[in-house]
């Protein structure tokens, strides 16, 4: 079976990696801003069309609350920035929002941070794979067709270049992110050239048309509640912010100033672009509707159900460009590739965090083990099925899909802003210098301030998008953190039941006697080989045993043993239903029920093949038993091996191949003593 999966395996992802490697899978600067911030970074293709969406409900006047709404974010975007500088520099290890709340405010308020955030990487690679799915469908008809279907390949292979290694997938996403970074910049420089140098008139293809209110002329609270929801909608461009403080190890050295530096450059980018589309779409007249079929009128008639209502940023670049010109092709190419990319954010932070809660045990341990790549490939599996789950369920629908957004960040936000300010408040207490006070206190008040600005936002988005789907977020949050808290009451139990005693106890005790049985079918060379074994043992008493299901088998057995002069006393059990596994189980309990102090030892001969077939063959009856046994107290189950031709011709073959080792040896390192590769000068242990 090894061999059959092992060549498409290493087709996939390519050759493992020894451990000692791991330093050369660490992420430069230039290539860690695409893998970490490309979800930030992307949002600018749909953040400003979620704001004009909402403020469409009033009309086309309510369009002129768009710079006051983006200026908003922007302030809120510059503040989370700046409070997670403070974080990555006070906590480099990679724990993040986690391990900052759970430092500071308690066990409880990490896990809901750490719910929080599991939940917005899984909303992270739904929606944006989603969204570029929608982008995509707009030109090529087919995909539209068979969103869902696109959209679970997409993830797919997604997954298959995570996989891969983080250090591989970033530099095949760097591209297609610089690409789509540089073309929105381009089309903001040159729209600005052409409206104020040239003073060319820019439009839209939907600036002729009109928008029919939902709700004319709202005023007072009505109008300041719909602020509040195109607010909370534009501030998706803050989603993927945490996602640097959780990754801080997969960065070179020095790691905390790199990941804040990087930090600075995102926050600026995503700003800047933010900015300049929320303008350039104002000064094009782009008329976006939540019903395009309906509320979207050209010359006084709706458009109706066939018209495709285009992305605010493909708008304003065939407003900018041109329509079908070299520039908004690569641009819309590029924010359709760069959407899908925006995923890999999650990609990096959702395995990340999970290791980290395995090596905490709130999660199952297998999260925490890297895979051949040095990557943690369980986190990156369980991701794409949870994602690939939401995007099946949600028929691969943004709009929908989107209601669900931003929940989880905004509480990992505040929580984590909250902690910063108590570990602040903890080292104010005992440090004396003055400098270092000054320092303190500067990053206190950044803290402060980005804790009452998220928390604030926090209760706008509750209350903005609860009934639109952030409950079902919510509910999501709740189910992480019921399922977290009881791995963990499982492992805390599981650690107290096995811990070893100072003083003596049963377990140490040495047992009165050992009555050893030799499971037997019929007598080959296994059984022989294991009786020996057993003879070896030394055991205080020692039978064979063999179930009676064909009385014919049965005599011929007994015949032949009597004929060998087996100095073994062989013991038939009866089974009238045809049973092997029952009558075995009952006779062992009876032989503990009769000496509670004995220790039973059971000894099995199986067969070993080669081929993954022989598998189904062979050893069925020994697989049963086995699990059966597990569950009897006081038994000790053992397996005599015995090697067929076939597995010792495998055993062969597979050291003939040139890059073949022993299961497990990636993690542990090759048998035979190697070489040491010499390492990059900036290797270190970490995190991928």
């Amino acid at each position: 079976m090894s061999k059959l999966t092992d060549v498409p395996k290493r087709i996939l992802i390519g050759r493992a990696l020894r451990s000692d490697r791991l330093g050369e899978t660490l992420l430069p600067k230039r290539i860690a801003l695409p893998v970490f911030a490309s979800d930030p970074l992307s949002s600018v293709a749909y953040a400003p069309g979620e704001v004009l969406l909402v403020l469409s409900i009033a009309g086309v006047s309510a369009y002129h609350f768009s710079p006051w709404i983006a200026l908003a974010v922007v302030v809120l975007m510059f503040t989370v920035v700046a409070s997670y500088r403070q974080n990555v520099h006070a906590y480099p290890s990679g724990g993040g929002d986690y391990e900052v709340a759970t430092t500071n405010l308690g066990a409880k308020a990490g896990l809901t941070v750490a719910s929080a955030l599991l939940v917005d990487y899984v909303m992270t690679v739904a929606v944006s794979i989603s969204s570029g799915i929608e982008n995509l469908g707009s030109a090529i008809p087919f995909v539209v067709e068979h969103k869902v279907l696109c959209a679970v390949i997409v993830i797919v292979l997604l997954t298959l270049m995570n996989l891969r290694g983080v250090k591989e997938s970033g530099t095949l996403f760097a591209i297609p992110t610089y690409v789509f970074v540089a073309g929105v910049f381009v089309m903001i420089l040159w729209g600005a050239f052409r409206g104020l140098v040239l003073g060319d008139t820019m439009r839209a293809p939907t600036a002729d048309y009109h928008i029919k209110a939902e709700h004319q002329g709202l005023a007072g609270f009505a109008l300041v509640f719909l602020l509040l929801r195109a607010f909370s909608s534009g501030c998706a461009a803050l989603t993927g912010v945490e996602a640097i403080s959780n990754g801080v190890p997969a960065f070179r050295k020095p790691k905390s100033k790199n990941a804040a530096t990087t930090l600075a450059m995102m926050g600026l980018l995503a700003v800047t672009m933010f900015c300049g589309i929320i303008a350039l779409a104002a000064s094009t007249k782009v008329r976006m509707a939540e019903s395009p079929a309906t509320d979207l009128l050209h010359n006084g008639i709706p458009v109706g159900s066939g018209y495709v209502q285009n992305p605010v940023i493909s708008q304003v670049a065939e407003a900018v460009f041109g329509k079908g010109s070299f520039l908004f092709v690569v641009l819309a190419a590029a924010t359709a590739l760069v959407l899908f990319l925006a995923a890999n954010t999650a990609y990096n932070g959702f395995p990340l965090l999970g290791s980290i809660l395995a090596q905490d045990r709130y999660l199952p341990r297998q999260l925490h083990t890297r895979g051949d790549r040095l990557a943690f490939s369980n986190g990156i599996v369980l991701l794409a099925g949870a994602a690939t789950l939401l995007t099946v369920i949600y028929g691969a629908d943004s709009t929908r899909l989107i209601q669900l957004y931003i929940v989880g960040v905004f509480v990992s936000f505040t929580l984590s802003q909250t902690g910063m300010v108590r570990h602040w408040n903890r080292h104010l207490a005992t440090e004396k210098d003055q400098a270092k006070r000054r320092h303190m206190i500067r990053s206190r008040a950044i803290n402060a301030f980005g804790a009452c600005l998220t928390g604030l936002v926090l209760v706008v988005v509750l209350l903005t998008k609860f009934t639109h789907g952030a409950w079902v977020a919510l509910l999501g949050m709740c189910i992480f953190f019921a399922t977290m808290t009881a791995i963990r009451k499982h492992y805390d139990r599981v650690s107290e039941e096995i811990a070893a005693p100072e003083g003596p106890s049963d377990d140490s005790v040495r047992p009165s006697r050992v009555h050893s049985v030799v499971l037997i079918s019929k007598i080959h060379r296994p059984t022989l080989r294991a009786l020996a074994y057993a003879k070896l043992m030394r055991s205080d008493t020692l039978e064979a045993l063999t179930v009676n299901v064909d009385p014919a088998e049965t005599k011929a057995l007994r015949e032949e043993w009597e004929r060998r002069g087996i100095d073994v006393p062989l013991k038939v059990l009866d089974s009238p239903y045809r049973e092997v596994t029952r009558p075995v189980i009952e006779y062992v309990k009876s032989l503990r029920s009769q000496s509670p102090r004995d220790a039973v030892s059971v000894i099995i001969p199986e067969y070993v093949v080669g081929h993954w077939y022989e598998h189904l063959l062979h050893n069925q009856s020994a697989l049963r038993l086995k699990g059966r046994l597990l569950f009897t107290p006081g038994v000790m189950v053992t397996s005599v091996p015995y090697q067929l031709v076939s597995s010792e011709a495998a055993r062969d073959r597979a050291r003939k191949r040139q890059d073949w080792n022993a299961p497990g040896a990636v993690r542990r390192g090759p048998a035979v003593e190697r070489t040491k590769e010499p390492s990059a000068p900036s290797a270190s242990s970490g995190k991928d």
